[in-house]
């Protein structure tokens, strides 16, 4: 039997940054400047940035609780033709019994309507901008991992449409 190796992640940057409104900004920022000699497309780089922001906020208002005083880890790594982006908060000690596939579909006419709550556009925003999500729980620790193609993105229709009719 044969196997293929795999190059060891390449890290890129790593960085902690207080629980406070506005982080978000720094975490994009201090992710773009830790991509950039990768030249990823600049419709890619912008979907990673908008995804790292949102991502950053959900730790800091639901992971932190907006607490100064926890910290939201970041990591970017390299690993062959891939960037992974990391954000970790405290909120794993919150995740009992939740599920990602819990989290409602935002539906811009309930939403206009006031039949769904104007926020909750984070998760479904995130999924969207990149080719892969998955949160992970360990301990009182919740770990958000972004991931997108360092190439082209990946053709086909976008899926998930939040307007009723929508294709």
């Amino acid at each position: 039997m044969s196997t293929i190796a795999h190059p060891a992640p390449r890290r890129l940057a790593s960085f902690a940054l207080a629980s406070v409104p506005g982080n978000e900004r720094v975490a994009l920022d201090q992710v773009a400047a830790s991509v950039a000699a990768l030249n990823l497309a600049p419709d890619r780089l912008n979907r990673l940035k908008t995804a790292v922001a949102e991502a950053t906020m959900n730790a800091i208002e639901h992971g932190n609780g907006g607490r100064p005083d926890l910290a939201v880890g970041i990591e970017v790594l390299q690993s062959g033709a891939e960037v992974v982006v990391t954000i970790t908060d405290h909120g794993g000690r919150n995740d009992e019994g939740w599920s990602e596939d819990q989290a409602e579909i935002p539906d811009l006419a309930r939403k206009l309507e006031g039949q769904q709550d104007p926020r909750g556009w984070g998760l479904f925003l995130i999924r969207h901008m990149v080719d892969a999500m998955d949160v992970t729980t360990d301990g009182e620790y919740r770990t958000v991992r972004l991931t997108i193609q360092i190439g082209p993105a990946p053709q086909g229709p976008v899926s998930g449409s939040c307007v009723p009719g929508a294709p």
